[in-house]
């Protein structure tokens, strides 16, 4: 019997799952039960007999368990394939690797396959993996976003994320744009552990031999959260203090910037060989400091250090986090940090820490601990105005900010 379906939400990614193995119900079930970001629809049985529910169903995306991949069972994969052209991805579970099967596969174009045993976050992993897909020419620049500290504990990490988060849902559920957030903290980053992730990103593996990092290799690297965010984050290393070598940060960004439609990009207060690159391969700068003196006065240093630093640069914007409007009392008012910013000043981020904090803890985006909340309302009043990545690429150069410059040298 076919299980209940919960209510699906644009911002939740659902997974079709048909089986008629009684053990690989059992993981699934497991694994999905403790990611509140995806709607697991269960169908128990073949996909000869289920084909018809699988059709009909609202899926962000299909895994079926061929067992024992009978003819039965691949002909009415194949019938699947066709009749989804594309959307929404499938992706295969076997007993055992067969090559013949393997190359029927190939050829009604399934997006990935898995054998047993299937490791429950490799399966999340595959499925927030093959949901991505770019739109346009995957060689099309990407859209770059940046956060960069004037002081320390702005609260840039949770920015960032949600930043990434709100870019990655911009498009309708059959065409998300793919998002990498890239937390360029070696020594203090926070992204995998606000997101609940493992980071995977080892510098020491690439820095020899940076030609090495192609597509396999980057993909081995990323981190997926569940809702089909790649994070790129490498272990954090508190009491080691060095700076990669800037053709190894370079050919990073390089590789992701040119497989992925948007890219946002954690950096950490201290300025290294690389930065420059960075931020002249950005497309949009955040500066982002706090309701302080110190702070506004450091973040209108920063601008004005980026501008000497870098003439073609994009042009630094200053966010004020964890705003707080008082009507009465001494401090600082909106119109003071406006008249000390003057063009510089971009917006304000309101403050709620126990959201932040709860969202933190939970390794789960603000909107999922309350939606519509002030936070990413004004964030995403901020990033709206970001151009897409194929409007952007079909544009005249002279209108375009340089989105891979470092790769141009």
């Amino acid at each position: 019997m076919r299980s209940p379906r919960t209510r699906s939400s644009g911002a939740k990614t659902r997974v079709v799952v048909v089986t008629p193995d009684p053990e690989f119900e059992r993981v699934v079930q497991e694994t999905f039960a403790a990611a509140p970001q995806i709607d697991l629809d269960l169908l128990p049985g073949t996909l000869a007999g289920q084909a018809a529910a699988v059709a009909e169903s609202d899926a962000t995306v299909v895994v079926v368990d061929l067992h024992a991949a009978t003819a039965e069972e691949m002909a009415a994969l194949d019938g699947l394939t066709a009749r989804f052209a594309g959307w929404p991805p499938v992706v295969t579970v076997t007993d055992a690797f067969d090559k013949e099967v393997m190359r029927q596969l190939l050829k009604m174009r399934i997006a990935d396959f898995l054998v047993k045993p299937v490791q429950p976050v490799e399966l999340v992993r595959t499925c927030a993996r093959v949901v991505q897909t770019p739109t346009g020419n995957e060689s099309s620049e990407a859209e770059i976003v940046t956060y960069l500290p004037a002081v320390g504990g702005a609260g840039v990490t949770t920015l960032a994320i949600q930043t990434a988060l709100l870019l990655l849902g911009s498009g309708t559920q059959k065409t998300r744009p793919a998002t990498c957030l890239v937390d360029l903290d070696f020594q203090h980053g926070a992204c995998a552990d606000y997101l609940d992730l493992e980071p995977r990103l080892d510098l020491n593996e690439i820095e020899p031999r940076p030609e090495r990092l192609d597509r396999q290799l980057l993909e081995v690297m990323l981190s997926y959260h569940a809702s089909g965010l790649a994070v790129i984050a490498a272990p954090c290393r508190p009491a080691e203090m060095r700076s990669f070598d800037p053709d190894t940060v370079t050919r990073l960004l390089d590789l992701v910037s040119s497989h992925f439609n948007y890219v946002v990009i954690d950096l950490p207060r201290t300025w290294f060989a690389w930065t420059d690159n960075v931020l002249l391969g950005s497309n949009r700068l955040f500066v982002v400091s706090e309701m302080t003196v110190p702070g506004i006065k450091h973040a209108k240093q920063l601008v004005t250090a980026v501008r000497e630093r870098l003439e073609d640069g994009p042009r630094p914007q200053v966010i004020i986090n964890r705003f707080e409007q008082r009507l009465f009392g001494a401090g600082l008012r909106r119109s003071d940090v406006e008249q000390a910013l003057g063009e510089d000043f971009a917006a304000t981020i309101p403050n709620d820490y126990r959201l932040v904090r709860e969202a933190i803890d939970r390794g789960v985006p603000l909107d999922e601990v309350k939606a519509g909340n002030k936070i990413t309302t004004q964030l995403r009043k901020l990033v709206a105005p970001v151009v897409p990545a194929d409007r952007a690429a079909a544009e005249p150069a002279g209108k375009r900010r340089l989105g891979l410059s470092w790769a141009r040298g």
